[in-house]
């Protein structure tokens, strides 16, 4: 530690040089002058933890912290990379927005007291100037041109590379740590020891607070005990649920790890008194954006609000600078490493319990052509690490062992009738689990009758699906379909299977969606025997840039992903709220799921559970829970898996029909017109006509 505390100093003394007197080249004095003022500003954090007690001080710090990427500013920000590149050329204007970045995320490391994040990010700028400096004095003792001052780019470029692949190690351990390691304690001991009616206790974190992260707290705070106690109830609950339902024993298990949105620590609180009861230690860790871990579009962790999702978008893909084979097999071994370190504590674990947010204001991302990408090459490079590193973790962590639940709720920005739409989620989380049960199960009856079903869109809609359904050898024991009400995805409200990829064929589309956090427009897939054939959107003018923005962010940069699940939602009452408060593009997948058919492209619902012998309630095993893909584990795991599931609804209002057909051609209607017109099925109906 006090090897720690000099790097430290010594960085701070060599920054606050820097931050005074230029020593490069005359067009590049601005953005080094710039970037030393923000470390130190970060550094005063840090050494003034605990100093700075009034919540205005408090608000003011942490503004200042993030005021340059807030949409005031990010448009002359070196952290935009269409400015960067505007004054230093494409490669140097990447590079130079990419560190300024990688900069940035020290924030939270100040508030954690975490020295060696800190200093690992504060030697890496020194470095990079000091060779900007050296340059620019051989130049000047050579006489030679302005142009001639500046560094190779090739050389900035394995700087950086090497700070990635060197550090790589570290940041794999303390990732892989907080997750199962219940002493990375600093998010546990804020909830557990705050006043949680004084909103000091927000800027504890370092992530931005916005007003609505402050409104969000003061609401919460103002709700009495009881009903606090059924938010967390019913989130505890619907966890153990999913280790009932699956038959696991969470006797095993001694730590869970808990996602949720600054502001909710109330709830949180209450479910880290209900997890204790089941024996349960909660491990909180922190939703990174820096170069060692990214999370854009798909939130792990705690999380306060985002600045500016658009910064956020500009760098998901910074890896693109680097990306090769050797650093792809560097974070495989390190994060093996990682794994193996802890894989006592990680045989422990149970899973996550994660609490979502709605209500934001939607996010249509400008694409840039000065934001890094990954070429081919790199896309495949991605996709191998991903499916990779999954079979890592899942080699220390086993799926058949653990669960989660989801559970979702309004922020203060959805609207003025925010608290309304607060209680009626309330509602909708706690909806009746019998009545759901008993009319899903009639739908599940037919479906098992079923060799394949039709779904039809109308009003535009231009949906056109065939899903071929697993075939049943044993009525009286098997089902195709499982009967999902309220443990591990709440609300209650769908029934759901994986479909057999061969004869599978046909056109989804929707008009307007969200998936995870991203707007689509006029989205369009094509399948052909259960895989995607083709696929575009209209969110830009460019026909190219439409196809790139659903290969990253739905296929994840595979060339083609299979149908992993088709499932009818059932969730009437949830689709008519989002009608009463014109919510329905504010949804998360996790309610708008149930509001419709919806189809998930990606793994299964059973990935890596497969031999979990799973059971509806009336004593029907679940049998369809592969294909032809995902049964390549047996052979090839690598080949079987994508760690990815993104689903995709059909709101009831652009939906024509799912009819369902027999073997012999009989057919089966269940909803026609938006409705449901199986016999049994009619209440769900009501919220219709209400």
């Amino acid at each position: 530690m006090e090897v720690l505390r000099e790097r430290y100093e010594l960085s701070c003394g060599r920054i606050r040089e820097i931050a005074a007197a230029q020593e490069v080249a005359e067009d590049y004095r601005d953005y080094f002058k710039k970037v030393a003022e923000f470390i130190l500003l970060v550094t005063d954090s840090c050494d003034n933890r605990g100093k700075i007690t009034e919540l205005e001080e408090l608000r003011k710090e942490n503004r200042a912290l993030y005021a340059d990427i807030l949409d005031a500013h990010y448009a002359k920000s070196y952290a935009n990379p269409a400015y960067a590149c505007g004054k230093y050329g494409l490669d140097m204007g990447r590079l130079l927005a990419f560190l300024y970045t990688e900069i940035r995320a020290m924030i939270p490391y100040a508030f954690e007291q975490a020295l060696e994040d800190l200093v690992i990010r504060m030697e890496l700028f020194v470095e990079i100037y000091n060779a900007f400096a050296y340059t620019q004095s051989e130049a000047e003792l050579l006489t030679l041109p302005e142009k001639a001052a500046i560094p190779n780019t090739n050389d900035i470029r394995d700087t950086l590379y090497w700070f990635v692949s060197d550090y790589s190690e570290t940041a794999s351990a303390n990732r892989v740590r907080s997750l199962v390691d219940a002493d990375c304690d600093f998010a546990v001991r804020i909830v557990e020891e705050s006043d949680l009616n004084d909103l000091r206790y927000l800027y504890r974190y370092g992530e931005y607070v916005s007003p609505d992260v402050e409104k969000m707290a003061q609401y919460l705070g103002s709700l009495p005990d009881e009903r606090i106690q059924l938010m967390a109830d019913t989130y505890t609950e619907g966890y153990r649920m999913g280790f009932e339902k699956a038959h696991i024993d969470l006797g095993k298990k001694k730590t869970v790890d808990i996602h949720y949105m600054l502001g909710f620590e109330r709830v949180v609180r209450a479910a880290i008194a209900n997890f204790a009861k089941i024996g349960l230690q909660p491990t909180i860790y922190r939703c990174e954006n820096h170069i060692f871990s990214k999370a854009v579009v798909r939130k792990k962790g705690y999380f306060g609000a985002d600045a500016n999702k658009q910064y956020l978008y500009d760098h998901k893909d910074d890896i693109a600078l680097f990306l090769d084979k050797k650093l792809v097999n560097r974070k495989l071994e390190v994060l093996r490493l990682a794994y193996e370190a802890v894989k006592e504590k990680a045989a422990v674990y149970a899973g996550p319990a994660v609490i979502e947010v709605f209500g934001e204001l939607p996010f249509a991302p400008v694409s840039k052509d000065e934001a890094c990408c990954l070429d081919a090459g790199q896309q495949k490079l991605s996709a191998e690490f991903k499916g990779a590193s999954q079979n890592i973790i899942c080699s220390y962590i086993n799926e058949e062992e653990r669960s989660f639940t989801i559970i979702a709720f309004p922020v203060p920005s959805i609207g003025e009738r925010f608290a309304e739409i607060f209680d009626e989620t309330i509602k909708l989380n706690t909806l009746d689990y019998e009545t759901y049960r008993r009319i899903q199960a009639t739908i599940i009856d037919t479906l098992n009758k079923a060799a394949y079903v039709e779904i039809k869109g109308m009003n535009g809609n231009k949906t056109d699906l065939r899903v071929a359904l697993y075939p049943i050898s044993d009525p009286g024991k098997e089902t195709i379909f499982e009967n999902c009400v309220a443990d591990v995805n709440i609300p209650v409200g769908e029934v759901f299977t994986s479909p057999v990829l061969e004869g599978t064929d046909g056109k989804l589309h929707v008009s307007r969606v969200f998936l995870n956090e991203l707007e689509y427009h006029n989205l369009e897939i094509d399948f052909k025997d259960g895989m995607i054939a083709d696929y575009t959107c209209t969110n830009f003018d460019s026909e190219e840039k439409n196809k790139a923005y659903i290969k990253a962010n739905v296929l994840y940069h595979y060339d083609s992903l299979p149908m992993g699940e088709f499932a009818i939602g059932t969730n009437t009452t949830a689709y008519m709220t989002a009608k009463k408060y014109d919510i329905a593009n504010l949804f998360p997948i996790l309610i708008a799921e149930k509001t419709g058919p919806h189809f998930a492209v990606g793994d299964t619902c059973f990935a890596r559970s497969e031999e979990v012998r799973i059971y509806n309630e009336d004593g029907k095993e679940i049998v369809a829970k592969d294909n032809s893909v995902s049964l390549q584990r047996k052979t090839d795991p690598s080949k079987a898996y994508f760690a990815c599931h993104t689903d995709i609804t059909i709101p009831y209002d652009e939906l024509g029909s799912i009819i369902a057909y027999s073997k012999a051609g009989d057919a089966y209607p269940i909803i026609e017109k938006g409705r449901f017109v199986l016999a049994g099925t009619e209440e769900l109906n009501e919220p219709f006509d209400r």
